[in-house]
């Protein structure tokens, strides 16, 4: 298994984490008829942390780290666990595409610091012009919906900047470093959506779908990100993020019956050309690589350097 997923192009993993990313919280807006939406959020974070509990173990991995690792796990799990909670807020209150155009616009920032060609720079452009055709807030009377929107934002771009460094640490590997942050976040969230998240445990039904939106949405495009990001530079992963406005549109319309206007086809078509557009910078990255499978040692013993 730890060869199929070396040989497989990282760029293979993001297109997994694209179409996740935003099919689980679909499906968790259809679940906040039966559940108020933080407890939605905690549902999702627990049923995820239970998932690597059973997989990965990974209380194991902290007492193999040093405290600057265990910070860089506990700091990753409050964005994670803040992160989650604020995009349920905010796509209960705007369209899912509307919350990932604007959750994109922090992110594209990371990649423009690595633009330094005219082909990358002009990218950038065309996918900051689709994404602002997709947002179209000018149209949107809900402020507190695009508070929300916004915090999730600035927190989605540090969820990409802590995530590189966790899976290109030399201490661990990159899938449980995501088991016990996911953990920790589950705790941390405690305290705010394990209330709200009450009647899901006397409804079989809900209970049911709140475990499969954390699969959904937080373990198999987490994990995704994580066998991206090993391979990936930070501004090429960042830049490909820009294609998810366009698959929260795509999956908005599919789950949501959200049907776009031509303005924001017309930005779902701009966000794809910048990615296409985009020219990878070449680096020398180790050929036997594989950190991210379970028992593989060779994860401890390389290290990438930041990309």
């Amino acid at each position: 298994m730890a060869i199929i997923a070396q040989r497989l192009p990282p760029h293979v993993y993001f297109v997994v984490s694209a179409v996740f990313h935003y099919l689980g919280p679909a499906l968790a807006v259809l679940l906040f008829a039966r559940v108020d939406v933080l407890g939605v959020a905690w549902l999702r974070i627990a049923s995820a942390a239970l998932v690597f509990v059973l997989w990965r173990r990974p209380w194991r991995l902290w007492g193999q780290l040093d405290r600057p690792g265990r910070w860089l796990l506990i700091r990753w799990a409050a964005v994670l666990a803040v992160m989650n909670s604020v995009f349920y807020l905010a796509i209960d209150r705007l369209p899912l595409g509307t919350v990932a155009a604007i959750e994109f616009l922090p992110v594209i920032a990371l990649a423009a610091l690595a633009a330094r060609t005219r082909r990358n720079t002009l990218a950038l452009v065309v996918a900051v012009a689709g994404v602002y055709l997709l947002t179209d807030v000018r149209l949107v009377a809900e402020p507190l919906g695009l508070a929300f929107a916004a915090a999730n934002a600035v927190l989605f771009a540090l969820y990409i900047v802590l995530g590189h460094r966790v899976a290109r640490s030399p201490q661990m590997s990159g899938i449980d470093g995501l088991g016990l942050s996911m953990l920790i976040a589950a705790v941390i969230a405690l305290p705010v959506g394990a209330w709200q998240a009450v009647p899901a445990f006397l409804d079989p039904v809900a209970l049911a779908a709140a475990a499969g939106v954390g699969i959904c949405s937080s373990v198999i495009p987490y994990v995704s990100d994580q066998l991206a990001m090993a391979r990936l530079p930070r501004a090429t992963y960042s830049l490909m993020v820009s294609l998810l406005p366009a698959t929260a549109t795509v999956v908005g319309i599919i789950v949501l019956t959200q049907i776009p206007a031509l303005a924001e086809t017309i930005g779902v078509v701009l966000v794809v050309a910048g990615v296409a557009l985009h020219q990878e910078k070449q680096e020398h990255t180790p050929s036997d690589r594989s950190d991210q499978m379970p028992g593989e040692e060779a994860d401890r013993a390389v290290r990438l350097e930041p990309g």
